[in-house]
């Protein structure tokens, strides 16, 4: 196997791992008497990615092989997932245990993109191809859940509101673990350099990368992801609220969109540049929850589908351009520093924020119901849209490298 085609299988599970149980898990709790603390996954999910630069920093980036580092996490967060279903009956014990499934997961996010990032020669023209195999995987499990899982439960409870995606995660998750130590060997960039805390939480590699529009870039990204948290916990409710059976496979279909968009990414870079990209990106958001609000008193599948669809725009534009623009600023002697600081900055601080604010606004409108009706959920999606909006205008007239003053079609950051 070719080291592309290994890259490309290492995304392809990596993602299949995530999305097998993070666009189910909140079913699973509320038809198991924890539709309150649904959120709470979604934030045991950001905390581990405000860990995860502390275990970059300190073992992948100096002492052991990218590659096996992958490896054995993937492996121990497999066991771990094991375990998840039962502690079902203790909802602290539950939401502990995803923790630790989470310490052992989230490193892994800047892991494998790092480990890609070193295989390569042109960021832009070579990992969204790469990448897009993730996305192909995220697919592939939500369909699987639906299509596969579901006829072997006949006409009893949907895929989601059983432990079979979960199964599906540990499973997978093994099976990855197993292949990384297939994978390229990867030596460690920071192999005898000094550890301190400056350099573990990304801060050395901030000081190399920093000026005025890569800081805006930062802020812009943790605020967006605060909006962006209520799409991956509360989606999947609303929809079931919505009457849809499918969920996991209506979800499927942003990826579907992610799919097209990644291939289109070299193209939109040399079109559009960074800051026009990310732009589109943050603009997908605000229309993505605009659409949800204005489709949810009738259920409007036709809306809400659109919106959905809009998640080839809302992650590529935004997440894999923001993963470009970090890495076309590093050298490769903080590559894993850079990677790791962005996962804490959006998958962390951002979404852990996110996570609680959205989780305490739905239970606030949610009152002592166990759902909330369908008049109710615009008063919901109305806030993500608003905020996303102000934070694209931020982003607009602030972020201003040198290098898309004068046109797109740059490299992005080699000016900055």
């Amino acid at each position: 196997m070719s080291v592309r085609a290994k890259l490309s299988a290492m995304m392809f599970l990596q993602f299949f791992v995530w999305g097998a149980w993070y666009t189910s898990i909140a079913v699973y709790m509320t038809n198991h008497g924890m539709e309150k603390l649904t959120h709470w996954p979604y934030t045991v999910n950001p905390i581990a990615a405000i860990v995860a630069p502390f275990f970059l920093g300190l073992v992948a980036d100096r002492y052991f092989a990218t590659e096996k580092v992958l490896g054995v996490l993937h492996l121990l967060g497999g066991f771990v997932m094991f375990a998840v279903p039962q502690a079902t009956g203790a909802p602290a014990a539950f939401i502990l245990l995803l923790l630790v499934y989470n310490l052992c997961y989230m490193p892994t996010l800047g892991l494998a993109n790092s480990l890609a990032f070193h295989h390569i020669q042109s960021q832009e023209q070579q990992f969204p191809l790469i990448r897009v195999f993730g996305t192909i995987g995220w697919i592939v499990a939500g369909l699987s859940i639906d299509f596969v899982l579901g006829p072997m439960l006949g006409s009893g409870p949907v895929p989601e509101q059983t432990a079979l995606p979960i199964y599906t995660t540990a499973a997978a998750s093994v099976v990855l673990g197993l292949f990384a130590f297939s994978l390229p060997h990867t030596p460690p960039p920071g192999a005898g350099q000094r550890v301190s805390l400056r350099s573990i939480v990304g801060l050395d590699a901030l000081a190399q990368l920093g000026d005025r529009p890569f800081y805006v870039f930062i802020a812009a990204s943790l605020l967006l992801c605060i909006p962006l948290a209520a799409y991956y916990n509360f989606t999947q409710i609303f929809l079931g609220n919505a009457g849809i059976t499918k969920i996991q496979a209506t979800q499927s279909l942003g990826q579907m969109s992610e799919v097209i968009f990644m291939l289109l990414m070299p193209l939109f870079f040399v079109r559009l540049g960074v800051k026009r990209m990310l732009m589109v990106g943050m603009g997908a958001w605000t229309l993505r929850y605009a659409l949800f609000a204005l489709a949810a008193p009738h259920a409007i599948f036709w809306l809400i589908a659109i919106g959905i669809l809009l998640h080839g725009v809302c992650y590529d534009f935004f997440f894999v351009t923001g993963q470009i623009y970090v890495d076309k600023k590093s050298t490769p002697a903080v590559r894993g520093q850079a990677q790791g600081f962005l996962v804490l900055v959006t998958y962390g601080i951002g979404m852990l924020i996110g996570a609680q604010v959205a989780g305490n606004v739905y239970n606030r409108i949610l009152g002592g119901a166990t759902s909330l009706t369908l008049d109710q959920w615009p008063s919901f999606w109305v806030l993500p849209a608003g905020f996303a909006a102000v934070v694209l205008i931020f982003f607009a007239v602030l972020f201003r490298p040198p290098a898309m003053a004068s046109g797109a079609g740059r490299a992005p950051g080699k000016a900055s």
